[in-house]
């Protein structure tokens, strides 16, 4: 009875009590926790294979296949291994491992759920570019993770170069999976760039030919930028990722240039026909519609013929 009777209470245009916002974020939240921890329970059994793919290429570029004292007697000891420290470490890393997969694969059931909460108040335009700018800024958000992830032997062969000769370099796998997720977020985060720049121009905020205007400091700065938060400092790595940056910086310009020039040809067209002008909104009407029916002024005693509800003819 209760459910049938809310059910007839809700509103036809979506809108909620205070307290139905409340049951709604609740339920939301529920099956996105829940998700998320079917997920990294999943993810528990395969946590070894999530670690040897990220470790992999770096035991790959720096791996040390030789005993240590095998080792001693090479020519050059440039070499890592990766350790563990404590006993406690091998349960605390998975556990880390786990929940950082169950987040990350279960990303588009709580963001679906993120997305149902937030859309019942959105326009149709504002749905519209928020799924644009979602379905655009995952695959870029992906795309700096690969270069992250293609980088990583080259950035540790690098650093380990900076290493005594006959030295035994250990890794401890946390701070090595650390620094991995670190790059990883930077060089995803970094990619999304360009979306942030065309969010900016859809908006107004800012022109195609600002944007062109500005490419020597954007790339400067996004030379600097990425020379800071790389690890290494072998400028392959930097470029790896100042180059595709700067790329996209200029696509964004150039999708910019085209949104200004279409929305300029707009603007010279003039409103359609059918479309309602500015002083056409809904509290304006209501105004001039009571000024339109307010009762005239009663005639005058001893009117004019010519005056009119207490007005002459000329006023």
């Amino acid at each position: 009875m209760l459910k049938s009777a809310r059910k007839k209470e809700k509103d036809p245009e979506g809108r909620m009590s205070l307290g139905d916002h409340l049951r709604e974020l609740r339920n939301r939240l529920a099956k996105a926790v829940l998700a998320i921890v079917v997920v990294t329970v999943v993810a528990a059994f395969f946590y070894k294979d999530m670690i040897e793919f990220f470790t992999e290429p770096i035991l790959d570029a720096v791996g040390c296949e030789a005993s240590f004292s095998e080792l001693a007697k090479q020519e050059s000891g440039t070499c890592a291994r990766i350790v563990l420290n404590g006993l406690l470490t091998p349960f605390t890393l998975a556990l880390k491992v786990s929940l950082t997969a169950g987040v990350v694969l279960a990303s588009p059931i709580w963001l679906y759920q993120l997305w149902a909460f937030i859309a019942p108040g959105l326009h149709r335009h504002e749905k519209k570019y928020a799924l644009a700018f979602v379905g655009a800024g995952f695959p870029l958000f992906l795309g700096g993770a690969l270069f992250a992830y293609l980088t990583l032997p080259t950035m540790a062969t690098v650093l380990l170069d900076l290493s005594p000769e006959n030295l035994d370099n250990q890794l401890p796998l946390d701070e090595l999976l650390d620094l991995i997720t670190r790059m990883v977020i930077v060089f995803g985060l970094s990619f999304e760039l360009p979306l942030l720049l065309v969010m900016l121009n859809l908006t107004g905020m800012i022109t195609g030919r600002r944007m062109i205007g500005w490419w020597r400091g954007m790339i400067m700065g996004i030379t600097v930028f990425s020379a800071l938060v790389t690890p290494s400092t072998d400028p392959l790595t930097m470029l790896a990722l100042a180059g595709p940056i700067c790329f996209l910086y200029f696509v964004a310009a150039g999708f910019s240039l085209v949104n200004d020039r279409r929305k300029a040809r707009i603007a010279a067209l003039g409103p359609s026909e059918d479309e309602a002008s500015e002083l056409d909104s809904p509290e304006e009407i209501e105004e001039v519609e009571a000024v339109a029916s307010a009762p005239a002024l009663p005639e005058q005693a001893g009117s004019d013929p010519h005056r009119v509800n207490g007005y002459d003819d000329v006023t």
